[in-house]
């Protein structure tokens, strides 16, 4: 059973979107982080865009042995082409917490729907990454109430770039658990709970429900 999903052209896919996503976040918070609102900010954006691109270069690896191209290393340029939109797009501090929230938050999501009916070195590789950027949701989160609770036109431009990432990283997720070739093999629940997780998440941002689109 394992082995089918190793083999997924599926179960690939959903690793590329995730490290593509990931490698695209790392670029941006070198890039944009730079530029912090204060020293903190921008040294915590720098460490993170680290392990963010780390995260890229183990899947991207993992993709490769997949593929059945190992021992032969990738030379890890340029993303695949499953970057979402919005992330691919982040150009301020404001979008770049926005992306870093909802990208961190759904892709822990979707880790943590992997069954335990994969092998134990898939696992564990997704336990290790999950652990990883647990630092980096916690740090989404605190800046994503800090932008709510701001003063001024802050809170309205961080909601609107909430409501143009939502619809993309939902319908992901909607995706990811309707795909067959990855259901039918047991590492993702086949049902609505990863949306619903996602909402869940959302809700412990106490958004107005007028404001943000869900």
């Amino acid at each position: 059973m394992a082995e089918d999903v190793r083999n997924s052209g599926s179960f690939i896919e959903l690793l590329e979107t995730i490290a593509d996503n990931k490698f695209v976040l790392g670029d941006r918070l070198v890039e944009i982080g730079v530029s912090g609102p204060n020293l903190e900010a921008t040294l915590a954006a720098v460490a993170m865009a680290q392990g963010e691109l780390g995260h890229a270069r183990l899947l991207y690896n993992w993709i490769f042995e997949l593929k059945g191209l190992k021992p032969k290393k990738p030379n890890i340029e340029r993303q695949t082409g499953k970057a979402f939109k919005g992330v691919v797009e982040t150009h301020n501090w404001i979008t770049l917490m926005t992306s870093l929230y909802t990208v961190v938050t759904a892709v822990d999501i979707v880790l943590s729907s992997i069954s335990e009916k994969g092998n134990d070195k898939t696992i564990s590789r997704i336990q290790k990454l999950m652990k990883e950027q647990k630092e980096h949701i916690v740090y989404a989160q605190q800046w994503a109430r800090q932008l709510l609770n701001d003063q001024g036109a802050i809170p309205v431009a961080f909601k609107e770039s909430l409501n143009n990432m939502l619809p993309e990283v939902k319908q992901w997720l909607k995706e990811v658990a309707e795909t067959t070739g990855i259901t039918d093999s047991g590492y993702v629940v086949n049902d609505t709970s990863l949306i619903s997780k996602f909402q869940e998440e959302l809700n412990k941002l106490n958004l107005d429900d007028r404001a943000v689109v869900y």
